[in-house]
């Protein structure tokens, strides 16, 4: 295919995954539970960090965090006392523990009590083109409270080589306005030009499968080139290529 066919074919990928019917499969249903604004950040900021593995297992232990904050992760996080915390004590997805999960809770009261919310911190360090170095900044305020070292590792660093797959998730939910009702477009702040594919392995295979890829890891210097690449594509919104590269990777095995 030459760049005009590729675009089309791209394109047309993209109508066929971005809908509704989406949602049935993907963890970002888990947001999609709730109406205000606030609930469907820190829903979606939760689900977006456990985001890796088998994708039933992240919605059900997903659904179970939401559980566990009674379904109102917002007043949670405001109003929790910290017995209300041994709840969470027999969670684990991968990785992720209890530990973990107590951390981020306290983490994100801080942000939201002290730091004006979510959208905030990455609204004062966003690039004009790109969000990469507000990750970067946001990491360092999300740990500013006393945690344990081991916590670090469940919010990547695009400036230390990091794709940041599943915070470029994140993102790409709160920015994204698709009219089509799957992101949701509720930080409009940034724009989507600003945004990052979140580049994992379906999507990274797809892209090199196309030609919009050459680098054979998926991490930073690999996002900057699908970045770029992309970009000719649709300036604009150049995310919206990540239901193309998953949608074909996932659900077509291409």
């Amino acid at each position: 295919m030459n760049k005009t066919e590729l675009k089309e074919f791209l394109d047309e990928k993209v109508i066929q995954y971005n809908n509704p019917r989406f949602i049935e499969s993907d963890p970002i249903q888990i947001p999609h539970q709730f109406s205000i604004k606030e609930d469907i950040e820190i829903a979606g900021f939760l689900t977006s960090t456990i985001a890796w593995g088998n994708r039933k297992i992240i919605i059900r232990n997903a659904n179970l965090m939401m559980e566990l904050m009674g379904n109102s992760p917002y007043d949670f996080v405001m109003n929790h006392k910290e017995n209300h915390l041994n709840n969470f004590d027999d969670f684990v997805h991968r990785t992720f523990n209890s530990t973990d999960f107590k951390f981020f809770i306290k983490s994100l009261q801080n942000i939201y009590k002290n730091k004006g919310g979510l959208e905030e911190i990455f609204n004062i360090y966003a690039a004009k083109d790109s969000l990469q170095p507000a990750i970067h900044e946001f990491k360092k305020v999300f740990f500013e409270i006393p945690h344990l070292q081991r916590t670090e590792k469940h919010i990547s660093d695009p400036l230390k080589g990091s794709s940041s797959k599943r915070i470029n998730m994140f993102l790409r939910w709160m920015i994204r306005n698709d009219n089509t009702g799957v992101d949701f477009g509720i930080w409009n702040s940034l724009t989507p030009a600003q945004l990052s594919c979140p580049l994992d392995v379906h999507s990274g295979n797809v892209a090199r499968k196309l030609g919009l890829l050459t680098r054979k890891q998926n991490d930073a210097k690999a996002l900057d080139e699908l970045d770029k690449n992309l970009r000719k594509f649709d300036k604009n919104d150049p995310v919206k290529y990540d239901f193309a590269l998953f949608g074909l990777g996932v659900f077509e095995k291409f």
